[in-house]
Parts: structure tokens; C-alpha cells; sequence
């Protein structure tokens, strides 16, 4: 039988395969894209989540020297500024690591912890010497030269064993690895600049158990007046990222930026010599005081002027910068005694700025919400808070003094707490007047959905120290003319309420303006579009990180009222609304616009007296559980040291928050870049079965 040599048509089968060809290819886009969306979605390995969860922690040598020559402070100031430069250089080096390197124990080393390390050393080893030259070496410096890589665990709250120094603490719910989430738990740093903060760092404070105590009785000795003074809400924009108090003579010396409001001339190179001459914004121009702390940013993506420049994105303070709608200032007395006026040039650090690797033994932030102030106190969470109400930082300086320094080696040990159930200073300490402050922002309630909170907001920090709520703190340094210091303390011993706002006494010159004798020459050429109706419309014509020492600057007033609150350590504050413009302002800057006489209070009034004596000790919170549903937090506000006990988690949409004003990311170009290889494989299989379909008809005919 002949072998039938009849050829199939080539046509065809050509087309056929064609076809498989095409839908081989589709499909296997199809599923390469679902493969990558759900890696996006939480399964990223544990290598790359733990290597982006690095940071890096060293002894905070500063808080050990408590003993230092009067002789020796400028040098030993200035090599430990050093140290914190380069704790943050190792920690930018660290995160700018590929995730393989930063796993590989080998290239952290040689690359990032031995060279730090080795830093650390040779400056320890300066500053031995210059306290040994002075007559007295400090035992143990060789000892915190090393440092480690801790990582922050989000699961159990708290740090890795054995990557951490002795008495740090936990970690409220870890990082966020570029915006990813594993089994709804966010991973990574987060934040916008990849260093914090993360959804756990955040609670609705309507689920955080009353944890305000009771202030101490007052005795028939107790000094029950208060002194107000308006100083503005820095709205022309004083900031810089120096540390006069810390770090005297270093340029970035904090790594964050400050607001700035009192004295005008405030930085790095400011001294006693030249306090004096620095202008005021403040109303009562016999207040040269000096007070600044740490700004608050929105990280909503916008890019602020200082991105690119130490202090901010550059060490990870990113977002746009936000003014308070009131700044409250208040002086207050002492439940058990009258109070001594303070010295001239008194410094006094009021909460620590390195918390998440010091521990909480030095802080003293205070976090809350108006119409919660007198239940709620935060120290380790930052506050969602409901519709109309806004954001508050409150602070309660240390209220007693050794009588004898206006300083100290470590900052610290020349004042005191005083105690939280009595309100007596210790032994060898006096009570003079306690300074209070309240911070109050109109702050878009952050949401959080499938574990990552969207449009957070957080305080300026050193860069390894991941925007903790805990680090907030203030600095202030007592300068006063015509008698001020002795008229503030003379009004609170009598009981009266005096200064701005107050029912007494105005002050030396009251609501007086002054004019500065220089205009402002190099701040921020220009502002956000979508900044706050209090700022001004535009900013004068540079960018500095640190502005120099005889700029002044003018601050417009807030409007002095609102309510001041229970544990926050600041009580009620109407004052009549004038505003203390600068006449020397910019000539590009608008007036800031007065804000209402007091806060919407959606749930409850804050109308309590002070609360102010508060201890410098914090307990451990419930809230190191957030992620796992608990809401508490640590307090030090007012009179005790608190625990909120939450009950609410924090990992779920907050029903009554109001809605961001701006997006996060996974904008309609984001999605369209993660979508594209799905939608070219449909369309490779359409086709392929379009043309395997015609192919088969026209072969069966």
C-alpha cells in the first residue's frame, strides 16, 4: 500500500500556531502580573522586611555625663554634637544599602557600624582628654564607643532581642517597608521619607481609657497665681535646625527643625553676650525669652523648601511644615510654696529627644485632642482625632531649681520635677515659676486602612529616632528686661492672673509692638499652595537651614484664647484676641489671620485648672499592644505619671475621622503602571483565540 504523500495546508497550521503562541504569551503576562501584585499585597520575604526594618542605636553619652568642668562644656558640647552627625551619616549610609547589603552582616560592618565605631572612639577619647586637661576624666566613656542594629519588631511591639542597648523601649508597632503590609501588619519604616511614622504609632483617642489624674492639694503655703505672655505662633517662619542649648556652636546640631517664637536671633552662635539684642516677638517686649521646639509636618507628599538641606528630607523630616493655630504660654506656680524668680539665662530641656533609643526615664510629651485634654493625655501615640476637634501638644517645664546653676553638663541635673503627688520640690531644689505651653494644629484626621495609616503627621526627629510621639520635648531659656522675672514671680506668689490675657497686671509694656532694627533676608523663597489659612501667602527669597545670628524676625500673634486643659498643664488662656504683627515684617508676607476665642469641644469641655506637676518618670503603656488592638499610652502630664488603658485597636478605619486632604500615593498613574502587563495579556489571549477560531472555520470548509 503507497504511503499517502498528501501535505496538510500550510496556511493553517501556521495560523494555529500562531495563535497558541499569542495566548501562550498572554497568559503568561497575566500571571507574572498576579505573581508581582501579590508580593506587593504581604509576601515580600523576611529578609527584605528585616533589613528595611534596620536602625541603627548607640549610648547617648550626653545624658551619662553628668559631671563636666565648667572649663570643659564648650569642647565636649561640640564633640558630642559630632557624635550625633555621625550617628546620623552611619544611619543615611545604613538606609541608602540595597536590601541584600543590609542583611549581609559582613558589608554593615565594614560599611557602617566598625568606621562608626571607630568614630565614636577617637571622639570619646578627645573628650577624656579635654575633661582630664580641665582635672577631671569621666570613668567609663570607652565603654559606649560601640553601638548596634537594632530592628523593630511590628508584631509583638517591641525590639529583637539582643539588637538593642539596655533599658530601650518598645517599639509601638515597628516599620513599614515601602508601603507594604504583611497579614494586615505594617512593615518597614514608613512615613515619606522611610523613617516613620507607621499606623501603630497612631490611636482614636475616643478609645483610649481616661488616664488624667488628680492634681495635688495645695497647701496654705502654695503660690496659686499666673503669669500669661503671647508670643506669636511663628508664622514668619523662624525656623532653624540648631541647638543652642545642646549643642552651642554647631551648625544642624539638633538634625530637625525648630519653630521659634520669643527672642528673634536664636541659634547655633547665639550667646549670652548677645541674648539681649535679639528682639522679640512676643507682646511684652521685656520678654526676650527664648522659646522653640521641634515642628510638626503633614507627610501628604508635599515637598517642603527644606528638602534637600540638613535638618530636613535630607535626615528624613519630610512633609510639609505646619503652624499652630494657637500657641498658649504660661507661667504657674507651686501647690506647696511660694516660688523664686528665675535667673537670667536659666536653660531648661523639657522631654528627651532620643526616646526610642534612651528609653522613656526623660520623657514628658504630652499628645491630645481639644475636648479631651482634661481626660486624655498621650506620651508613646500620636492622637486621630474626631470631626471638629483639633490636635494638641501640651508641655510642663521641670518647676524646680538647684538655686545655683543655669545649666548643667547633661541639661538636666541643674532642675527638677517636682513631686507628682505632693507638688514639693526635692531636697535642695526650689520651686520657681512653672512654665506650661500648649500647641494647638488644625491637622487632617490621618486614616488608617488594611494596616498603614495615609497622610500621618509627626514631629521632626533625629533621623535613627523614627518620628515617635515620645520624642517630642521643648527647650527654653529665661531672658527678661525691666524687672519681668521678679514681676512674674511676685504675681503667681500673690495669686493673681497676670501678663496677656490675664485679669491683672499687663506687663511691663503690655501688648506693645516692637520694631525690629533689621528685615529678614534669607528664609524659604516660597511657600506650599495648600498651607494653612494662618500662614502667610508667600516667604521671603532664600532657603537656609540656619539662619544667621542677627536676623530678626517678627512673629504675627495668635489670638491668645482657647482653653487650657486639666492634665496638660496649662489652664484657661482668654485673652482678648490682639494680634502683636511685627511692623518689620517681610514685605511678601500677609498678616496672619486671628483665629476663633476657643476650640470646638465635640464630646467633652476642657475647662479644668492646671495640671502641671508632673514627674519626668513614664510607666510602660498598654499601648505597646496597639497593633494587636490596644490603644493606652504612657503620660507624665500634670500632676502623676499615668497609663492610658485603651481599650479600641488602631489598625482599622476610624468611622467619625475626617477625610486627608491629599493622597498618599496609588495615584491613577501608580495603578496604571501596575496594570498594564494584565491588560496586554488579555488582549494577546483575545487575539490568539480570535485567530485560532477563524483558522479551524476555514479549515473545515
Amino acid at each position: 500500500m503507497g504511503r499517502n504523500t498528501r501535505r496538510r495546508p500550510t496556511g493553517p497550521r501556521r495560523a494555529t500556531f500562531a495563535a497558541f503562541a499569542l495566548m501562550l504569551g498572554g497568559g503568561g503576562l497575566v500571571a507574572a502580573n498576579v505573581y508581582a501584585s501579590a508580593t506587593e499585597d504581604g509576601t515580600e520575604t523576611a529578609q527584605t522586611r528585616s533589613a528595611a526594618a534596620a536602625t541603627i542605636n548607640c549610648p547617648d553619652v550626653g545624658s551619662k555625663l553628668t559631671q563636666v568642668p565648667d572649663q570643659a562644656r564648650g569642647d565636649v558640647d561640640k564633640d558630642l554634637a559630632a557624635m550625633d552627625q555621625q550617628i546620623a551619616e552611619a544611619y543615611q549610609k545604613l538606609q541608602s544599602a540595597t536590601p541584600e547589603q543590609r542583611q549581609d552582616s559582613g558589608y554593615t560592618d565594614d560599611q557602617v557600624m566598625n568606621p562608626l565605631k571607630q568614630k565614636r572612639t577617637e571622639t570619646l577619647d578627645r573628650i577624656g582628654d579635654t575633661m582630664e586637661q580641665a582635672g577631671q576624666r569621666s570613668d567609663g566613656l570607652d565603654d559606649m564607643a560601640g553601638c548596634s542594629m537594632g530592628t523593630w519588631n511590628d508584631q509583638n511591639g517591641g525590639q529583637d532581642a539582643g539588637a538593642s542597648q539596655s533599658g530601650q523601649p518598645q517599639d509601638q508597632g515597628g516599620q513599614q517597608n515601602g508601603g507594604q503590609q504583611n497579614g494586615g501588619q505594617q512593615q518597614g519604616n514608613g512615613g515619606q521619607a522611610g523613617n516613620g511614622p507607621v499606623a501603630a504609632d497612631f490611636v482614636d483617642i475616643t478609645k483610649v481609657a481616661p488616664n488624667v489624674q488628680a492634681k495635688p492639694q495645695q497647701s496654705g503655703s502654695a503660690s496659686t497665681g499666673s503669669f500669661s505672655t503671647q508670643c506669636g505662633v511663628n508664622a514668619n517662619k523662624n525656623f532653624n535646625s540648631d541647638n543652642v542649648i545642646a549643642a552651642p556652636g554647631v551648625t544642624n546640631g539638633a538634625h530637625h527643625t525648630h519653630d521659634y517664637v520669643g527672642n528673634q536671633k536664636i541659634n547655633a552662635f547665639s550667646s549670652n553676650d548677645n541674648f539681649l539684642q535679639g528682639g522679640t516677638s512676643c507682646q511684652n517686649k521685656n520678654d526676650l525669652s527664648a522659646y522653640y521646639w521641634p515642628v510638626v509636618r503633614l507627610q501628604d507628599g508635599t515637598q517642603e523648601f527644606d528638602q534637600n538641606n540638613d535638618g530636613g528630607g535630607k535626615e528624613g523630616n519630610a512633609g510639609k511644615i505646619l503652624t499652630p493655630v494657637q500657641a498658649e504660654i504660661k507661667y504657674v506656680g507651686n501647690p506647696q510654696s511660694k516660688v523664686v524668680a528665675m535667673p537670667q539665662f536659666l536653660r531648661i530641656i523639657t522631654g528627651d529627644a532620643k526616646t526610642t533609643t534612651n528609653g522613656l526615664a526623660n520623657a514628658n510629651a504630652h499628645w491630645s485632642c481639644t475636648g479631651f485634654e482634661d481626660k486624655v493625655q498621650l506620651t508613646e501615640q500620636y492622637p486621630l482625632c474626631p470631626q471638629g476637634s483639633k490636635v494638641v501638644r501640651t508641655f510642663a517645664f521641670q518647676s524646680c531649681w538647684d538655686g545655683r546653676n543655669i545649666d548643667s553638663a547633661n541639661h538636666r541635673t541643674h532642675d527638677a520635677f517636682a513631686d507628682p503627688k505632693s507638688g514639693a520640690c526635692p531636697n535642695g531644689f526650689e520651686a520657681i515659676p512653672q512654665l506650661t505651653m500648649r500647641l494647638v494644629y488644625d491637622i487632617p484626621t490621618p486614616t488608617i486602612e488594611n494596616g498603614q495609616v495615609k497622610n500621618p503627621y509627626a514631629v521632626d526627629s533625629f533621623p535613627e529616632q523614627l518620628h515617635k510621639a515620645a520624642t517630642d520635648h521643648n527647650d527654653f531659656i529665661s531672658i527678661t528686661t525691666g524687672g519681668l522675672a521678679d514681676e512674674i514671680a511676685n504675681c503667681i506668689n500673690s495669686g493673681r492672673e497676670c501678663g496677656a490675657g490675664g485679669g491683672g497686671d499687663q506687663g511691663s509694656d503690655g501688648g506693645a509692638t516692637q520694631q525690629p532694627t533689621e528685615k529678614p533676608t534669607d528664609q524659604p523663597t516660597e511657600q506650599p499652595t495648600d498651607q494653612p489659612t494662618q500662614e502667610p501667602t508667600a516667604q521671603p527669597t532664600e532657603n537656609p537651614t540656619t539662619p544667621p545670628a542677627g536676623d530678626d524676625k517678627g512673629n504675627s500673634g495668635d489670638d491668645g484664647s482657647g482653653k487650657g486643659n486639666g492634665g496638660s498643664g496649662s489652664g484657661q488662656h482668654n485673652s482678648g484676641g490682639g494680634s502683636d504683627d511685627q511692623t518689620a515684617q517681610p514685605a511678601t508676607s500677609a498678616p496672619e489671620t486671628q483665629q476663633p476665642g476657643n476650640d470646638d469641644s465635640p464630646t467633652a469641655a476642657s475647662t479644668t485648672n492646671p495640671r502641671v506637676y508632673a514627674s519626668a518618670k513614664a510607666s510602660k503603656s498598654a499601648a505597646a499592644a496597639a497593633g494587636q488592638g490596644g490603644s493606652g499610652s504612657d503620660d507624665n502630664s500634670g500632676d502623676t505619671s499615668v497609663q492610658a488603658q485603651g481599650t479600641g485597636g488602631n489598625g482599622s478605619v476610624v468611622g467619625n475621622q475626617t477625610e486627608p486632604q491629599a493622597s498618599q500615593g496609588g495615584g491613577l498613574a501608580e495603578t496604571g503602571a501596575n496594570l498594564w502587563p494584565a491588560a496586554a495579556g488579555t488582549l494577546l489571549l483575545i487575539a490568539g483565540l480570535f485567530l485560532l477560531t477563524r483558522t479551524r472555520r476555514r479549515y473545515v470548509r
